[in-house]
Formats: structure tokens, sequence, C-alpha cells
């Protein structure tokens, strides 16, 4: 049996409150004590850089990631170009905000050609390596559930993942381990041990039956089927022990108020991770 998780492990992934504003974010995760917060980029599109910068640390919390780069695979060279320019502004901006993670939703095949996207994949992340060396960020490639494959990442297990990151061969880049996407492979906790060192983030939610929707489809963590303090205790055991972020994609829980939301995520973290 695992120990009880520590809440100052507790982080809240913007996506959880996604009719929230950042600044509305920030201030929640300041009323209900939540040190440390994942930013995703369209809301820091709609605050701007450096004011979101601002209020972060204005209000002295922790950045754990910025999500999402990726998006790699495109039917031109051109696109595919355009796609790193993007993947070089996103590490700019997890430099400013003070993060050295940034989440890589590695795309989808724009051509039914799964082998050559994951090739497109793999070409990319090792264009912006120097990049990121140079701002001192490092990439978390993200397995998606097999179900994303065509439309969010042709990467959907945390052993392609492992295969990619190791083939890359560089300390910048590392794995991200999110429940939701994992929890059903039968080679996971081998596949952990393997990610000994690299992982660089670990997301939790929950599976609930029946699935309630396909891209909005997680539930709040204890509402499931997943064995969530076993992984944990796994990821912990290769050396992960940062920030672990509550990541909920769910109309219901968007459509809550902010504050219900992170109290009741603040009570699920605590019995269920």
């Amino acid at each position: 049996m695992s120990e009880k998780v520590d809440l100052n492990r507790l982080s809240l992934n913007q996506i959880t409150t996604e009719n929230w504003s950042l600044k509305e974010s920030i201030d929640g995760c300041v009323r209900n004590e939540i040190p440390t917060i994942s930013v995703w980029r369209h809301k820091l599109a709609e605050a701007g850089l450096k004011e979101s910068k601002r209020m972060i640390q204005s209000a002295g919390l922790s950045v754990s990631s910025l999500c999402r780069g990726g998006m790699f695979p495109a039917p031109t060279e051109l696109e595919r170009r355009k796609r790193i320019d993007d993947n070089k502004k996103a590490i700019e901006e997890a430099a400013e905000l003070g993060t050295d993670v940034l989440v890589l939703v590695c795309g989808p095949a724009p051509n039914k050609n799964l082998s050559e996207s994951r090739k497109w994949v793999q070409a990319g992340i090792e264009s912006i390596i120097p990049f990121a060396k140079q701002h001192s960020v490092k990439l978390g490639i993200e397995p998606l559930h097999p179900m994303y494959a065509a439309d969010r990442s042709v990467i959907t297990t945390l052993g392609e993942a492992n295969v990619m990151q190791k083939s890359l061969g560089s300390s910048q880049v590392g794995v991200i381990v999110d429940v939701f996407h994992v929890w059903w492979d039968s080679f996971l906790y081998e596949e952990i041990e393997r990610a000994n060192g690299a992982i660089l983030g670990f997301h939790v939610s929950d599976w609930k039956v029946p699935l309630p929707d396909i891209f909005k489809g997680r539930s709040m963590m204890g509402e499931g089927v997943i064995d969530i303090p076993r992984i944990r205790q796994a990821v912990e055991e290769n050396g992960y022990h940062g920030p672990i972020e509550v990541e909920i994609i769910n109309q219901d829980i968007w459509d809550m108020p902010g504050d219900e939301t992170l109290q009741w995520m603040k009570k699920s973290f605590v019995e269920h991770v």
C-alpha cells in the first residue's frame, strides 16, 4: 500500500477549470490553497505572456508545465516547419513562465500513414532539442490512449514513448505518465520502470464506466476503475517526485462552480491518489 500523497504536490491542470480564464484559475488556486498550476497555451494567449507571468508570480504559484507543444505531422514540409516554429514559441513561453516542462501531444497522421507520421514526430522533436536545451526546457512526450490516434496522437503507448525518448538520446526529452491514457496497458509497470529517470510529469483523473464521452470523458479520481495509487507508487519508485497534475476534461465538471471543483479535487486527491 502506498503512503498518502502530500497535498503540496497537487497541481491544477488548467483544463480542469476550462470555463475559467487564467486569472480566475490563479485566484481559485490561491483561495483553495493549491500551490501549483499547469498552464494551457490558449489561456496564455488570451491573457498575454507578460501579464500571465506577472499574475502567476504575484500569486506565489509555481508552474508545473505548459501544455501543449507537439502536433508535428503535417502533409507538407512547409506546414511541418511552421509547427516546428510554433513549438519553439512554446519553449520560449515555458521558459518565461518559469516551468522546465513542455508537454508534447505529438499529433495525428494527416494521410493515414501512421509509421510516416511517427517518423515526423521524432524528426520534429529532434529538431527542437537544441532550442529546448538553450532555454532549459524539457520536452515531455505524452502517449495518449489509442482511441485518440485518429485525431490527437500517433504515440499511443508508454512503450512507444520510451522507444522514441531513448532513440533521441537526449536528457532534454522525457515522458509524461497520464493515468487516463496508460492504465489499461499490460506492459505499464515494465514501461514505467524502463522510463526510470526520464519521467517529467504525472497526470491523474479517472475512467468512469460507461465513459461519458470520448474527448470529455475523464472523471474525478475515485469515480472510476484506475488504480491510481499503484501507478503513483511506480512512478515514484522510478524517480518522479514532482507535482501531480489533476487534468480533467469533462463538460459536467466544467459547468460546476470552479471553487466546488477545486474543493472536490483536493478531497479526491488526498483520498484516491
